[in-house]
């Protein structure tokens, strides 16, 4: 991984005379970076080669960022050597089949242009690729509801209800999002994720959603596809937008909140602003949709992918989200919108009125990986968030804006196939 987009500013790889430890056939370049301060370094083992388990690590902590992880290899003598020998050599934990897919399906550059599995390598050559994440155990299938908004033989696009992580983890290796879609594969719909679950720990995870965000997610069926939509996300041709309600009455109609972010400095398992090189770029266009009384729902248009990147952007902007107790903002009682002589009888006002985080991807665009048209898919709001918009629309004196540039329908509750 390079730990960079391709669009922040590369530093040029060191000079490629250094031959890595054991082998000496390339290293992994930190971009100007010292190994071993970076996560570059850390994807490495002591003899040059992709760790397993570091690439597990980098895919396990990533919960909502689009950012592939990537890694880069340069070549310190004349292997005349073909790339895909040379990937199986590098990348142990992955079949020469796999990474022959990964060449064909654009997730491999050689000095920056599409090769060929037959490509061979010479003196100085830089290589990059896409990784998935490595074999895991066999994911169990699971019961679980899905709200499906679409489905055929390629992908699966979900409203996912909150409270559900996309895939397994160290610590969760059941009751998520995937282990849902392999038992609705295998029980009640034809096809399924076999071909991609054979080589990826997250069978069809294109992209995620925080456990507590609910909202529209894709999952690729087959592995043409998985690395199709892949590419979209990463090249940002992906339009993804969200509803959220935040604290506070927020004065602007329409902004760019661009803020980059990266690993908190302290607390383990947060993000924060950073305008150092640990900060990479990130992008949010919000847009007031409705104001209330102490409150207002936003659009959010995400420009780039990056971990909590909306939670962070409007806590920044000082209007974190409703019930987001990571980055400032509050759970609330139904007290704190509803007046208690308003209160139905026998519904205690200390009841919980938004008790996660009220963020929902309320839309998403991209082209099929297949039929290559442009398709559109929106998630109706889960109950709990369309119950507190209903409670600030009744009890905190709403007021609308008006905006051309804001598309997702927010009382949309009947779904189109």
């Amino acid at each position: 991984m390079t730990g960079r987009d391709e669009s922040d500013d590369a530093v040029p790889p060191a000079s490629p005379t250094t031959p890595t430890p054991e082998s000496g056939e390339g290293r992994e370049t930190g971009e100007g970076e010292r190994p071993g301060e970076t996560e570059d370094a850390a994807l490495f083992d002591a003899g040059g080669k992709v760790d397993r388990d570091a690439i597990y690590r980098q895919h396990e902590t990533r919960s909502d960022d689009d950012t592939p992880v990537q890694v880069r290899l340069e070549l310190t003598r004349d292997l005349k050597k073909r790339l895909d020998r040379y990937l199986v050599d590098r990348i142990p934990f992955m079949s020469r089949t796999a990474l022959q897919r990964l060449i064909d399906e654009d997730a491999v550059t050689v000095n920056g242009r599409r090769p060929k599995a037959s490509t061979r390598l010479r003196l100085g050559d830089v290589v990059e690729a896409v990784l998935p994440p490595p074999p895991s155990n066999e994911i169990p299938p699971e019961n679980i509801p899905l709200d499906v908004l679409f489905e055929d033989d390629h992908l699966i696009v979900l409203n996912k209800q909150p409270d559900i992580i996309a895939h397994p983890a160290r610590a969760m290796k059941s009751g998520t999002i995937v282990n849902a879609l392999s038992w609705r594969f295998r029980h009640e719909t034809s096809g399924g994720l076999s071909s991609v679950g054979e080589e990826f720990a997250r069978p069809g995870v294109v992209h995620r959603l925080d456990r507590f965000t609910s909202g529209a997610m894709v999952a690729a069926k087959t592995d043409t596809a998985h690395w199709r939509l892949g590419h979209q996300f990463q090249a940002r041709t992906v339009d993804k937008r969200y509803l959220a309600i935040v604290h506070g009455v927020v004065r602007r109609d329409q902004d760019l909140i661009d803020l980059p972010l990266g690993r908190h400095p302290r607390i383990f398992d947060r993000y924060a602003v950073r305008h150092d090189e640990a900060g990479k770029e990130a992008r949010t266009i919000y847009r007031v949709r409705e104001r209330y009384d102490g409150f207002t729902l936003v659009e959010l248009q995400l420009l780039t992918g990056r971990t909590h990147q909306i939670r962070i952007h409007l806590s920044e902007i000082g209007h974190p989200i409703v019930g987001d107790d990571y980055y400032g903002g509050r759970k609330l009682p139904r007290r704190a919108v509803v007046p208690k002589r308003a209160e139905a009888e026998g519904r205690s006002s200390d009841a919980p009125l938004m008790a996660r985080q009220a963020l929902h991807a309320a839309r998403l665009e991209f082209d099929h990986p297949i039929a290559e048209d442009r398709r559109t898919f929106e998630a109706p709001l889960w109950p709990d968030i369309r119950g507190f918009l209903d409670a600030l629309r009744e009890h905190r004196e709403p007021v609308p804006v008006e905006s051309a540039e804001a598309i997702v329908d927010i009382d949309r509750d009947v779904r189109k196939d």
